[in-house]
């Protein structure tokens, strides 16, 4: 069988890319034959399968519309030559087999992201050529014929999309993301909870909020607006005994850091930039706070909750589906600074609980690497059979 996923840009951070690598990676090692289109992949192949780099020109006064629009018409020409038996696209191009939509539905986010600022949000929208552009593509994506499939990490988005486009109920395939449950664990609490917090402590980087009793909220990702941090910034306001601790990359970290000291907060936060393992920080921290303003389905929940840690998110985010109100996290609105510290609060004070960390755990663990790369190859296969007898892809 021979695939081709298509991702215009690696970013290595990024959950879309953490995806591409193990679960793929995962597919290779059964035998599929994975080739990864992009324009820039700066990962190399670490999965064991070939990169090739899609880098048509574009004219750069056209900006990201322009790029955008490029990139997708020459995956379209190699969908036409026929080299692949699939193309799965975690970009928005009419025309692709497959499309995972691990970014949701851009109309919703916008939505929801102008209902927030609030102000002149919605013109500036308006006015955007490549909010335009983005959504009409994805509109003619979802309505294209030789869509066959679409791949949703959450009931949230697939229910989205059936609403919105029409996507008939067949197409729309539930597939969560998977979590390595022996590399993301329990026991990364006894291993490294007390050593990360000593070695803060004696760096200086944040003396006063590490001591083996402080109560730490941990946030990892980036896109600070997308997944909350402001509103988490002012509910820490309401949680004078607990510490924050924020691990990811964003340009909008120095006005984060100023709203910070504007709360009057700044001496109980840390930012700590991208972590190229961040498992010493699931094994340190006490709960995991994602109050997303919209998020299909955060890898950092899940492997929060196979590190058997509470997670506490929104309504607007794909992971609240693994969350039971009370046993292993909680749910709020978003934008909901004191619903969300109400959330917190409990959790903070009683632990985790043994309980609790059990609880979490066992909401990850039927979510392997190994049971989304069978859930993929099923879902390939079967969709080589319908087109059996038909002309080939």
């Amino acid at each position: 069988m021979k695939l081709a996923v298509v991702r215009q840009k690696y970013t290595p951070f990024g959950g879309a890319e953490r995806f591409v690598e193990r679960a793929l990676g995962a597919l290779a090692a059964q035998g599929t034959e994975v080739t990864l289109l992009c324009r820039e992949w700066n990962g190399g192949a670490q999965g064991g399968f070939p990169v090739e780099i899609c880098n048509p020109a574009y004219a750069k006064l056209g900006g990201r519309k322009a790029r955008d629009a490029s990139f997708a018409r020459a995956i379209q020409d190699i969908i036409a030559t026929q080299r692949f038996d699939l193309v799965q696209s975690h970009e928005r191009i009419p025309g692709c087999h497959i499309y995972r939509a691990g970014d949701g539905v851009h109309a919703t986010w916008l939505e929801l992201r102008d209902a927030a600022r609030g102000g002149a949000a919605r013109l500036a929208t308006a006015l955007s050529s490549w909010h335009r552009y983005t959504r009409a593509a994805e509109g003619a994506m979802f309505r294209h014929p030789d869509l066959k499939a679409v791949i949703c990490n959450s009931r949230m988005v697939r229910d989205d999309i059936a609403r919105r486009f029409g996507v008939p109920a067949d197409k729309l395939q539930l597939i969560y993301n998977g979590v390595d449950c022996a590399h993301f664990h329990p026991g990364l609490r006894e291993e490294h909870r007390a050593t990360l917090r000593q070695k803060l402590m004696r760096s200086g980087i944040h003396p006063d909020g590490c001591s083996g009793t402080a109560k730490v909220i941990l946030f990892v990702g980036s896109g600070f607006e997308r997944k909350g941090v402001a509103t988490l910034l002012e509910a820490l306001a309401r949680l004078p005994d607990a510490r924050l601790w924020i691990v990811g990359r964003d340009k909008a970290q120095a006005a984060m850091e100023r709203r910070a000291s504007r709360l009057g907060v700044a001496d109980r936060v840390r930012f700590f930039g991208p972590q190229p393992d961040v498992r010493p920080w699931y094994g340190a921290a006490d709960v995991v706070a994602l109050p997303t303003l919209y998020d299909p389905f955060p890898n950092a929940a899940l492997e929060a909750l196979a590190c058997g840690l509470p997670l506490v998110t929104t309504t607007t985010c794909g992971a609240a589906e693994l969350v039971r109100e009370g046993e292993n996290g909680a749910v709020c609105a978003p934008n909901d600074a004191a619903a969300l510290a109400a959330c917190l609060a409990p959790l903070l004070e009683a632990g985790p609980t043994p309980q609790q960390r059990a609880a979490a755990r066992a909401a990850a663990e039927p979510l392997t690497l190994e049971a989304t790369a069978s859930a993929l190859l099923d879902l390939y296969r079967r969709l080589l059979g319908r087109t059996a007898h038909s002309a080939p892809l």
